[in-house]
């Protein structure tokens, strides 16, 4: 019998790999079987540590500029192969490194996700594979282009500053001092949402408010947005803000895909790409997925689902555990997987079933369980 597992991390509990291991301890008490466990990871949160776990890697820690404009420590994983660079925005310009007294997407910039990607090109990597939820910033990536060497000015020909304010004083753009090795370099980038760039479903109007914008400050966000755009097709002849996913990010998923010329990709296929987890599943028996959390949401295209999709190409069973099921989980049913369960063993707080022993030794004893019915039958 041959199980591939490729469950998402149980956020606050579990790791992927983490979770994954625990199931496979489970199987293997239970029956003889040949149990492969991949990393799995949607784009977001863990990408990262999932992609370098899985595949080998190195991480990288350097000093990068935060959202405020202070200096911090952020990371990103260089993968074996040593030109490939795989980073989390969210490290370097996410709305959880601001105090939510100070969150005004006005005032922060995405510079220090243009060092990491700088930094990441010097040591020879030509690869990327971003992940760019979870910003709170609106500055149209501006300070990402501007730390690879772009430049941006007013008017009267000043610099204009990285952040969301500045966008609508842009009257001129220069290329003449960016990395020249950045013709060079592929940018997958994991976006789910179809956002455009400006408009009621634009970066501003949709995300702004949850980074700290008032209403008018989503006016001036939005203007900025609109105002910046036709700069950069005045200068470029670019003309890509009604892309969808332009707008994700506070408007970076639109620098990448206009300056960077990046494609947007759902995150979960990008993952499911990147660790060739077709070839495993094409030969097996049971595939064993899940998340925290298991909900009608996870229906919606999450990253379970995602692997549900490419296991029911090849006719393949799929079964999800959850830290949690909700009552309107049934609808996963109807996207690929066959059956999921719950791992909780006994009534508990919620604070309590986080705990990592006691998530670990749910899923392992869930597992077990399961193949113990599986063998006697299979």
């Amino acid at each position: 019998m041959k199980v591939v597992i490729a469950i998402d991390s149980l956020k606050g509990s579990l790791s992927s790999i983490e979770a994954g291991m625990a199931i496979k301890e489970g199987i293997l008490k239970a029956c003889k079987a040949d149990v492969i466990v991949k990393p799995l990871a949607d784009g977001g949160e863990g990408t990262v540590d999932a992609l370098l776990f899985g595949m080998g890697g190195t991480k990288i820690q350097m000093e990068v500029t935060g959202p405020l404009g202070d200096k911090i420590t952020g990371s990103y994983g260089i993968l074996e192969d040593g030109k490939t660079a795989v980073l989390e925005i969210a490290e370097a310009a996410g709305i959880k490194l601001v105090p939510r007294e100070k969150l005004n997407p006005l005032y922060t910039t995405t510079y220090g996700a243009g060092e990491m990607i700088r930094d990441a090109i010097v040591r020879g990597c030509r690869n990327f594979i971003v992940g760019i939820g979870g910003s709170a910033t609106n500055d149209c990536g501006i300070g990402m282009l501007s730390a690879l060497g772009y430049e941006f000015y007013d008017a009267d020909g000043n610099t204009v500053e990285p952040v969301g304010k500045d966008l609508i004083r842009i009257a001129g753009i220069s290329s003449e001092n960016a990395l020249k090795e950045l013709s060079e370099c592929s940018f997958k980038v994991a976006c789910d949402v179809n956002n455009p760039l400006y408009g009621p479903m634009g970066a501003a109007h949709v995300y702004g408010p949850q980074k700290g914008a008032t209403p008018e400050i989503v006016k001036l966000l939005d203007d900025g947005l609109r105002s910046f755009s036709e700069a950069v097709k005045k200068s470029t002849g670019k003309d890509t803000a009604s892309i969808p996913g332009t707008g994700a990010a506070g408007g970076l998923g639109y620098a990448f895909v206009t300056f960077l010329n990046a494609k947007l990709e759902s995150g979960i296929n990008i993952i499911l790409n990147e660790i060739k987890l077709e070839e495993d599943i094409k030969d097996a028996d049971f595939v064993i997925t899940g998340e925290g959390k298991l909900d009608f949401q996870t229906a919606m295209g999450k990253a379970p689902v995602g692997v549900a999709k490419l296991a029911k190409k090849y006719g393949k069973k799929v079964i999800a555990f959850g830290g949690g099921v909700t009552e309107d989980a049934s609808k996963c049913n109807e996207e690929g997987i066959d059956a999921f369960f719950s791992i909780l063993q006994l009534p508990m707080t919620v604070e309590e079933a986080m705990e990592y022993e006691t998530a670990r030794k749910n899923l392992i004893s869930t597992s077990n369980q399961l193949f113990r019915l599986i063998s006697a039958i299979y």
